[in-house]
């Protein structure tokens, strides 16, 4: 079970990567993500609606999705202005890589999961990998970051602690697909307004509705599988091995969008490797 486990978190982390790429390719970034998650949310949504009406949840249930859906929605709202201020190559790492020590450290204090030594030495090796790979440097004066996409990014992060850890209770009580429906209409939801001030729907659509079509369909199943995943393996071994997407995502930067990295970046994708491996081997 551990097996299929990780090999639907390294599925989810590639098409992650993808759909992230459509969307920092885009013109406007807040209607391309408003438009991919649209279309998923109102083909899932009824299924959702259904399953809620067949079995009520108690009342925390019912907490805990809303803070899956308001975690989502300030998540769609930092992605879309981190990539509009930063390359894909330097904020995804950071994006990725903040979940990487944060769940893990939550996940043994909230869902009484613990660690090897092997396990922690491969979360160093990731987040090591993680902050190289995003232009952090211990020489004065040495970092390639800029503040601005480096702080949206970290943001972004804390989000997606939030969600994964509140879907972690989540999905023991309803369906992952049922959940994906309801946290996808607070990713909506929370880019509406911006999204109808702009009035560039139409332009959005016209220019890459191809692109927005297969991002739709990538970003559901992306999460879609790692939500199955939680189902099989403890939060704190699964999560960091998702981050195996950020890997994907520097490479997608340097080789798709010409995003200037050189070796350091192929460096730290090598330690991040390294990583996940010893966290395979000794959880």
């Amino acid at each position: 079970m551990v097996a299929i486990a990780v090999l639907l978190v390294l599925c989810s982390g590639f098409l992650h990567a993808v759909w992230n790429l459509f969307a920092k390719q885009s013109g406007n970034k807040s209607v391309f993500l408003w438009l991919i998650m649209l279309v998923s949310t109102v083909a899932l949504l009824p299924y959702s609606v259904a399953e809620l009406a067949g079995t009520p949840l108690p009342v925390r249930g019912y907490v805990f999705l809303a803070v899956s859906m308001a975690m989502q929605g300030g998540y769609a709202l930092l992605l879309s202005a981190t990539y509009r201020h930063g390359d894909m190559s330097q904020v995804y790492p950071i994006m990725r890589g903040t979940p990487t020590l944060l769940i893990p450290l939550l996940g043994m204090t909230l869902f009484d999961e613990s660690l090897s030594f092997t396990g922690w030495v491969g979360l160093a090796c990731l987040f090591a990998g993680f902050a190289v790979m995003s232009g952090w440097s211990l020489r004065r004066g040495a970092s390639g970051m800029t503040l601005k996409p480096v702080l949206l990014a970290f943001g972004v992060g804390l989000f997606i602690t939030g969600y994964v850890l509140a879907d972690k209770i989540n999905v023991g009580a309803i369906s992952p697909v049922a959940l994906l429906g309801i946290s996808n209409l607070g990713f909506v939801l929370a880019l509406t307004p911006a999204v109808l001030r702009s009035g560039e729907i139409k332009r959005e659509w016209t220019n890459g509705w191809k692109i927005v079509l297969l991002g739709s369909l990538l970003s559901p199943l992306s999460y879609l599988l790692f939500l199955f995943a939680m189902r099989l393996a403890p939060v704190g071994y699964i999560s960091p091995i998702r981050e195996i997407g950020t890997v994907f995502g520097t490479l997608l930067g340097i080789v798709v969008l010409k995003e200037q990295q050189g070796i350091r970046r192929i460096a730290s994708s090598a330690v991040i490797a390294a990583g996940i491996m010893l966290i395979g081997i000794g959880g």
